[in-house]
């Protein structure tokens, strides 16, 4: 059975929160245009090449909407992702780019450390993901205003109260376009668009990252039990998506 067979059940009220959802990307565009012609868009998202942001960057795509798009490849990744992404960058109308951890690092770290590190603790696999996903990040989101991401308040109790738009950061704003939908509309509108997606998740991965770090879930775990398996529930995060302190919500300007 497919992800789509399996998933695909879209919400009563899926046509409000698609118009909630179109509206915040047409927004962002409009808000984080271009300074000046020939410059990039304030504006990106952060594709992991999940079927959340698959389904924003179809979207940004099919709106023909100024918002980047970008992914980090860790030097990690399934060769499932790695055969979407190469898919993303030859259909994509908005220019996909890629980011890779510092090669030095890379190898110091797992000469240091070695290649399961990982395991070992949750410092030493935070120090990875610093490597191979907070650094390459940092480049990617130089002289943004806003960045876009695929999280929804279903995924986690760490993600419950995701907001549409975040302004913690005082450094850029984070929007969550997708912050309301069910995982039933994230495949009910995939379904719908024929929207690619990774192969893995019909392998019952509903969260994908780097290979060591991710494995299948069984019917009943939490949709995030697949990841970081071997850790307590709090420490789930790499660090992409870690708060910083609370500011009133705003706007973007």
């Amino acid at each position: 059975m497919s992800a789509i067979d399996l998933n695909a059940r879209a919400s009563s009220n899926f046509e409000a929160k698609l118009l909630e959802t179109t509206a915040l990307l047409q927004q962002a565009a409009r808000d984080y245009a271009p300074l000046s012609a020939g410059t990039a868009p304030r504006v990106t998202l952060a594709c992991s090449l999940g079927a959340e942001d698959m389904v924003i960057a179809h979207l940004i795509n099919s709106l023909q909407l100024d918002i980047g798009i970008f992914v980090l490849e860790t030097g990690m990744l399934h060769t499932e992702t790695l055969d979407l992404l190469a898919r993303l960058k030859a259909s994509s109308r908005a220019p996909v780019e890629v980011f890779t951890p510092a090669t030095e690092a890379v190898v110091q770290f797992v000469a240091r450390e070695g290649k399961e590190a990982m395991y070992k603790s949750i410092e030493l696999r935070k120090a990875c993901c610093n490597i191979r996903k907070m650094e390459p990040l940092n480049r990617a989101l130089t002289g943004k205003a806003a960045w876009i991401t695929g999280l929804r308040r279903e995924q986690s109790g760490a993600r419950a109260d995701v907001p549409l738009i975040d302004t913690s950061d005082a450094t850029r704003v984070k929007l969550n376009p997708l912050a309301n939908w069910t995982w039933g509309d994230v495949w009910h509108f995939i379904a719908v668009n024929k929207i690619d997606y990774n192969p893995l998740h019909d392998q019952f991965y509903p969260s994908i990252g780097c290979a060591p770090c991710t494995r299948a879930i069984s019917l009943g775990e939490d949709f995030r039990a697949g990841r970081w398996w071997w850790e307590d529930e709090t420490a789930k995060e790499c660090g992409l998506h870690v708060k910083a302190s609370p500011l009133p919500e705003k706007a973007p300007t």
